[in-house]
């Protein structure tokens, strides 16, 4: 097959996995209220899906590299039409933990193959804005994914919301299978191990480990705080006439804006270097998050409007949540294309899923300790805390990457990448 078709396939892979993991995310607040979680568990409702994904990444990449990627996707790919129709059999926190839990699993599989395929079919010349291409098929999935999520289970419940997950991932499937080639490129030994040394993975990965705090605490808690009720330190959108929609037009605004930046950021990354991007993507996002909590009282002095046609009564801060997720969009749109080319440029010819594989999993504790954390911060401090602590977390990543950068590079380590 043509390297364009092959892509596209690829495309639509990435277009799939995100839009279960967003479905999800968007229906999160939804399971919270129906199955009542508290403390430790709350947090589980969110690590299970990254403590699965954890535990995965290794043995995938290690597959991913030694064998043909494309039978080990299909096989992810599989599973994930399989998980779909678990979850409207769901009736405990547990069971939602646990098939969380398997979802990590397939998505895990799904994604990083998936990226691993994409970032060896780019050239070299062209990488980041092909790996922006792909994020922007993952981000117009989320968009889907949240809006739909919010429409079919308003109106029919979790069954319509899963059928059509089911055949989403079943097309992915499909696809791979007409359209993808065998993958001949395989490596022998243990490239991750070797890939977990190198000094510019190393220096990434110090601003990495500690950006995954900030990006799932947010990412995580911004549809809790829209949707819970304002007893439990949310916004309560989920009692309005069409609350999962509303929830799920703030998700989509984070995904549209980076849909629409990440092509751009991604071949601007490619002419300019990498490591600037990373740097102020960072700091960007750390600065927005900040802000989320005050939206009601932004809302309250710009005089806006608390009740919406369709959506019934809000609140004032229903606006200024929507605008500062999309900011959050464009801040980690000039970020992510070019950490992702930084990793693909390093495992080009020596391993790329393991080199994905790295970047996912020093990914792993953060986006595991995050949901704990922040399930006792709601519980026992306020939800707003959560996002002070995810800002700081932005913040210090930037603060070590550009250390390590100047301890290496000089006063102008931002411009050696």
């Amino acid at each position: 097959m043509t390297e364009r078709r092959q892509l596209q396939a690829l495309f639509f892979t990435r277009f799939a996995n995100a839009f279960g993991i967003v479905t999800l995310l968007t229906l999160l607040p939804t399971y919270i209220d129906l199955l009542d979680p508290q403390g430790f568990v709350l947090g589980m409702f969110a690590t299970g899906l990254t403590l699965a994904q954890a535990g995965t990444v290794i043995p995938v990449s290690y597959l991913g590299d030694r064998f043909d990627k494309r039978t080990i996707l299909l096989a992810g790919l599989g599973l994930a039409t399989v998980v779909y129709g678990l979850f409207p059999l769901v009736d405990s926190s547990w069971g939602f933990v646990f098939v969380r839990g398997l979802q990590g699993v397939a998505a895990t599989v799904a994604g990083l193959l998936g990226l691993a395929l994409v970032g060896q079919l780019a050239r070299e010349s062209e990488r980041g804005n092909t790996i922006g291409m792909s994020n922007s098929w993952r981000f117009a999935a989320a968009i889907g994914g949240s809006l739909s999520a919010g429409i079919l289970y308003d109106a029919f419940g979790f069954g319509a919301v899963f059928g059509l997950l089911m055949a989403v991932t079943l097309v992915a499937f499909l696809g791979v299978w007409l359209w993808v080639d065998a993958d001949e490129t395989t490596t022998d030994g243990f490239a991750f191990a070797d890939l977990a040394l190198n000094r510019r993975i190393l220096t990434i990965t110090s601003f990495r480990a500690q950006y995954a705090v900030a990006v799932t605490l947010v990412r995580t808690w911004v549809p809790i705080f829209a949707g819970v009720a304002a007893a439990r330190g949310g916004l309560g959108y989920n009692a309005a006439i069409h609350g999962a929609t509303a929830v799920a037009v703030v998700l989509a605004a984070e995904k549209f804006t980076n849909m629409l930046v990440q092509p751009y950021t991604g071949s601007l990354s490619d002419r300019f270097g990498r490591a600037r991007f990373v740097f102020v993507g960072g700091l960007c996002y750390g600065v927005v998050a900040l802000v989320v909590p005050f939206t009601p009282a932004i809302g309250t002095a710009l005089g806006l409007p608390s009740t919406f046609p369709y959506f019934g009564n809000l609140s004032a801060a229903f606006l200024p949540l929507v605008v500062l997720n999309g900011l959050l969009g464009i801040a980690d749109s000039i970020r992510e294309p070019a950490s992702m080319a930084l990793f693909a440029d390093e495992g080009s010819g020596s391993g790329v899923a393991s080199s994905f594989g790295v970047r996912d999993l020093v990914w792993r504790p953060g986006s595991v300790l995050a949901p704990l954390a922040g399930g006792w911060l709601t519980t026992n401090v306020g939800m707003e805390w959560v996002f002070y602590l995810g800002a700081a977390s932005a913040f210090t990543g930037v603060a070590a990457f550009l250390g390590l950068l100047t301890y290496q590079h000089g006063r102008a380590g931002l411009a050696e990448w």
